[in-house]
């Protein structure tokens, strides 16, 4: 099984002093999953919660919604030319019954791609695939200060991050600001994957009175894994890109970015904040 962590060697350079030392690096691996045996996406992920991680790329892709529709998530052994596992292979077996996609090159790309060509296609595929419209739950209501108080306490709990300073993070939130969950990831659609998948997994889907927050920029792939979990307010500590903004528009997301602080830009469904007047 891979690590979280590795150590490698390294030349520091200090004030003009220069130092040997080991460092600690955040672990990047390949993650390839599989549908019912067959190939469907690879990513580039730090090791662990990977059953979870697969589980919610296929709540964000529209395949599962659901933990009774999963009949099994395992390791694939013999990934390898010798035979050996490298548990870096994670096939997902559906439960009878439950529609398998068509998995096509086409299918894959959308999820990725935030070029203006394909935007309105990304834009369309997700309004129809989506099982929990944002539109139809009852309102959140958050407050600024709330809001404000989040991204110090997704800090906080970056615990990996402390030792390797390469981490992406994402963290769900209560309406009341009480931290759910929060997952690391060298990448940060893959933190989200593992925060939704573990969601199913444990039967709280859809995440419709919670506030998903991102350590970096607010993408089109994060708003629309928010929108397929049925996460009514996405909050980012950098900005959104205008893909993002036109999904959240469209889905009824609320969408906040550049939160530092006390200071942030609401780009979408600002009904669910409280804002003073002025606005």
């Amino acid at each position: 099984m891979g690590r979280v962590t590795e150590r490698r060697r390294v030349i520091r350079v200090r004030d003009g002093a220069v130092s040997t030392r080991p460092d600690t690096l955040v672990a990047e691996e390949p993650l390839e999953i599989r549908l019912n045996g067959k190939p469907l996406a690879i990513t580039m992920r730090t090791p662990g919660d990977d059953f979870a991680l697969a589980a919610g790329f296929l709540v964000s892709e529209g395949v599962l919604g659901a933990a009774e529709e999963v009949r099994s998530i395992v390791y694939c052994a013999g990934a390898t030319a010798d035979g050996s596992n490298t548990y870096n292979v994670v096939d997902v077996r559906l439960a009878p019954g439950v529609p398998v996609p068509d998995i096509t090159l086409e299918r894959n790309v959308y999820t990725t791609s935030s070029c203006g060509l394909c935007g309105k296609a990304s834009l369309d595929a997700v309004r129809t695939t989506a099982r929990f419209p944002i539109a139809d739950t009852p309102p959140v209501r958050l407050t600024p200060e709330l809001l404000a108080g989040l991204p110090d306490r997704l800090r906080a709990a970056q615990q990996v991050f402390d030792r390797t300073g390469g981490l992406h993070a994402a963290a769900l939130f209560s309406e009341e600001g009480e931290l759910l969950d929060v997952r690391e990831d060298v990448g940060r659609h893959n933190a989200v994957d593992k925060l939704v998948g573990r969601a199913l997994t444990d039967g709280r889907l859809p995440l419709s009175r919670a506030v998903l927050l991102v350590s970096g920029r607010a993408s089109f792939e994060l708003a629309q894994k928010a929108v397929m979990a049925g996460i009514p307010v996405l909050a980012a500590v950098s900005a959104p890109s205008s893909l993002a903004v036109d999904l959240a528009a469209e889905t009824g997301l609320t969408l906040v970015g550049f939160l530092r602080g006390p200071n942030m830009n609401v780009y979408a469904g600002d009904e669910r904040i409280a804002l003073h007047s002025g606005v």
